[in-house]
């Protein structure tokens, strides 16, 4: 069959690189330890892995489960799937056999692709789902499941705002499985934001770590890059001492993590006595969890560069409000808005702290989620405002302040306790790496439950941490009980699991 690429204006996420592949055609596009792939040979790239993805009965409109980790076999089957106006839907290698199932069982998919290449999970989890190894041109080694004969396509649109690019399963592991549908739309949007916001453009090497499992992932980093005619470095697994010797290379420009990432690196460079190096990095970029200021002034004195905050979620494909690269903040505000979307918040003229839920209407809002009419129709209002569940307040020169969400918020003997302030003061402690806080139903009342992941060279005693938090904190907000745990509990992203935090502080664990 014969696959041309788009226009120069891209109506599918892999079009976006388009424009670079006839002006920088050896410019590296995706690269990781197996592949390098050049804006030149990336078109072609594209056709061939789609060109067998059609092979195997994959037709537009099917869904087709990725399962996988960072890698540029699976860049580029997202690509086909898109040029084939199939969905992806990625899934994180690392995730049980039980919430594979359920995706597959959920999508209705017509394959499932495992990248066992680059790995081993997703070898596994391929084999014992009786996929057969194939050696697919360019990217070698997949494993190809059953083919679904029921699997009904969805329909096709002409338009990018209407036809689905990918599905995208939030990160709880509980209950019914919740797919985000994201259009092309949606992802081209994000990506130019993203390329405008963070002037990317070839010559930058963006730190590609974050799961393309994830929104961030697809549309800030792979879409984004491609857009921008950067090149994207995929990294299947973070790992603080891999990301500490890339940056000091000099060949990472742009980064990309979450809090717990960049603390993570911090406390990797004392303990190892290593003096933190970044000769060409321009952009460091946080997101997915609340940053504080002791890690936010931590990085910028070790590394020498702002930390920019942003804010955002899932369902709007991800980016709501980011910091602006020509005005750096002293604070931990996520910025202002991305420009083309609206942002309110709701309920903030009732609240004596001026604290609403925040609610954004623009081209970044999901279509629904898929097979979930109800709980579309719950999240997005019928005048396309998106309820997010988060709260925040605006400064006067309106910049937004996270404060939490609407259901972690602990009342405690009539006060409102926000767990991102008492986490903010847990993170300025020395000896804290990161913590994280939930709440605890008592009789007639909650409590506040502090989790935390000390400094392997200098924990700090419990008498310490409490006379510590009395100094920082009101009464009703102080923990009244305070775990420590070797390692917080995360997702590929670096997103601390609060549920799982949750359940362990309900049982007392």
């Amino acid at each position: 069959m014969a696959i041309g690429v788009g226009a120069l204006a891209p109506r599918r996420i892999h079009e976006a690189m388009t424009p670079w592949s006839a002006s920088h055609p050896q410019q590296i596009a995706l690269c990781d330890e197996f592949h390098r792939i050049s804006y030149g040979d990336l078109p072609q790239a594209v056709e061939t892995v789609a060109e067998r993805m059609a092979a195997s009965g994959v037709r537009a409109g099917d869904r087709v489960l990725l399962i996988a980790e960072n890698c540029v076999a699976l860049a580029l089957a997202i690509l086909a799937a898109s040029r084939l106006d199939a969905w992806s839907a990625t899934v994180n290698a690392r995730l049980s056999a039980r919430e594979i199932d359920n995706f597959l069982a959920h999508s209705g998919a017509r394959r499932a692709i495992y990248f066992g290449a680059a790995s081993p999970a997703a070898a596994a989890h391929g084999q014992a789902r009786g996929a057969i190894r194939e050696d697919w041109p360019v990217i070698g080694d997949v494993l190809l499941g059953p083919s679904n004969p029921d699997a009904v396509p969805e329909p096709v649109f002409d338009g990018a705002a209407e036809q689905v690019a990918v599905l995208v399963y939030t990160s709880g592991t509980t209950g019914a499985p919740k797919a985000v549908m994201l259009t092309h739309a949606n992802l081209l949007f994000i990506a130019n934001n993203n390329r405008n916001l963070r002037r990317l453009a070839p010559g930058d090497t963006v730190y590609g770590v974050l799961p393309l499992s994830h929104v961030y992932g697809l549309s800030a980093l792979l879409a984004a890059s491609l857009i921008s005619g950067a090149a994207l470095r995929l990294v299947p697994r973070f790992s603080e001492s891999a990301l500490a010797q890339a940056l000091a290379s000099g060949e990472v420009s742009v980064m990309h993590g979450a809090p717990a990432m960049y603390a993570k690196l911090l406390a990797y460079c004392e303990a190892n006595g290593i003096e933190p190096s970044a000769p060409r990095l321009r952009v460091a970029q946080s997101g997915g969890a609340p940053l504080t200021a002791a890690l936010k002034a931590d990085f910028e004195a070790a590394f020498g560069t702002p930390l920019h905050n942003g804010y955002g979620m899932t369902e709007a494909s991800p980016s709501i409000c980011q910091t602006r690269m020509e005005a750096p903040r002293a604070d931990c505000s996520v910025g202002t808005p991305i420009p083309g979307i609206e942002v309110r918040l709701h309920g903030a003229e009732g609240s004596a702290e001026g604290v609403g839920e925040i609610r954004v209407r623009g081209p970044n809002v999901m279509k629904g989620y898929y097979r979930a009419a109800d709980a579309s129709a719950e999240a997005v209002t019928a005048d396309g405002w998106l309820c997010t569940g988060d709260l925040a307040r605006i400064d006067a020169d309106g910049a937004f302040h996270v404060v939490g969400r609407s259901k972690e918020l602990i009342i405690r003997s009539g006060f409102n306790v926000y767990p991102v302030e008492v986490e903010g003061v847990l993170n300025a402690h020395p000896g804290i790496v990161q913590s994280a806080v939930v709440g605890r139903t008592v009789e007639g009342n909650e409590e506040v439950v502090a989790f935390i992941e000390v400094a392997r060279d200098a924990p700090p005693a419990e008498a310490e941490l409490r006379a510590y938090l009395r100094e920082h904190l009101s009464p009703y907000k102080l923990p009244s009980e305070i775990v420590v745990l070797e390692q917080l509990p995360a997702a590929a992203t670096g997103k601390i699991l609060k549920k799982e935090l949750q359940r362990m502080a309900a049982r007392g664990d």
